[in-house]
């Protein structure tokens, strides 16, 4: 274990990986307080059909066992990386990955997530096949008894505009960071870096990086499943998870607006209101750029309003 001066350890069970070939993709994985999820979403990823990976894990400050099943792991798999840090937030935890990343594309998996088993090979395969900086794949939204299919791509497609990108991307409905892989040089050209200390930053960054890198890539028939966590940012409803939803949703419209980019958010919801009674939700409020809907327990839709 050795001790580095950016206030974080580095953590080689298995010592270096200098034997390892040449290195295709670093998966970043931030990781706090997800004891009950996190041997899933590393299962998947020890398991991937492409084999020249490394798995960067930053644990941010996890309070439950999260740390100890990263050390076993990382025993098990000299692939694996694991970076112990104080709690500063999923933005932090991802720019330390990115930073440490050795590879020639980098990709980005939630913690309580988790892939199919040739998600990265596809990617990779792709992105290189047509010299894309990005390669995108579908999503499923997986519930607890319940899984749905919410991207899918039918064919391999090549776009070079950003609006092509940004269309296929389904921009700005699906502001996700995660389904994709990025050409590691080209992101660190161009300086990006997520916001600290900030939630919803996908948000804010998806459009920037459609806009500025090159040539993207649609990869059917793999999917990164997207688990519905009640804890997770998403679905967290505090004053500052309020704060940071409307900055990002800004920074996007300022973004577009300033590069002459298309955006349709007739279909985005700018805010989600909930009444709960004893705990359980009874009504949802969704409020649209020109509509609010209203849905009785989540789901059925009992009224509409549209807004002037």
């Amino acid at each position: 274990m050795k001790t580095n001066s950016k206030k974080y350890e580095i953590i080689n069970i298995k010592g270096s990986k200098n034997n390892m070939s040449e290195i295709k993709v670093s998966i970043i994985v931030p990781v706090f307080n997800v004891e009950m999820y996190l041997n899933q979403c590393l299962d998947s990823l020890i398991n991937q059909t492409l084999k020249d990976i490394e798995i960067i894990c930053i644990n941010d400050g996890s309070t439950d066992n999260s740390l100890l099943t990263l050390k076993d792991y990382a025993r098990r798999d000299n692939r694996i990386t694991v970076i112990d840090k104080q709690n500063e937030g999923q933005s932090v935890a991802r720019n330390i990955g990115i930073n440490m990343a050795e590879s020639e594309y980098i990709g980005f998996v939630d913690s309580d997530d988790w892939v199919d088993d040739d998600y990265f090979e596809k990617l990779y395969d792709a992105a290189t096949r047509n010299n894309c900086d990005i390669a995108s794949a579908g999503f499923k939204r997986c519930r607890r008894h319940r899984t749905s299919i919410k991207k899918s791509y039918e064919a391999e497609l090549v776009c070079t505009t950003a609006q092509d990108k940004i269309r296929l991307d389904n921009l700005p409905s699906d502001n996700y960071i995660w389904n994709k892989i990025y050409k590691r040089t080209v992101w660190n050209d161009l300086n990006f870096n997520f916001e600290p200390d900030r939630f919803f930053e996908d948000i804010a960054m998806t459009i920037k990086i459609l806009h500025q890198m090159g040539k993207m890539v649609t990869v059917p028939d793999t999917y990164y499943n997207y688990r519905v966590n009640p804890a997770s940012t998403i679905h967290t409803t505090s004053v500052k998870h309020k704060k940071d939803y409307l900055w990002a949703i800004n920074e996007q419209k300022s973004y577009a607006e300033e590069n002459n980019i298309l955006l349709d958010f007739s279909h985005f919801i700018l805010q989600k209101v909930y009444y709960k009674i004893f705990g359980i939700t009874f009504m949802k409020i969704y409020h649209y750029e020109k509509l609010s809907k209203y849905k009785l327990f989540g789901f059925l839709t009992i009224a509409k309003k549209i807004i002037k």
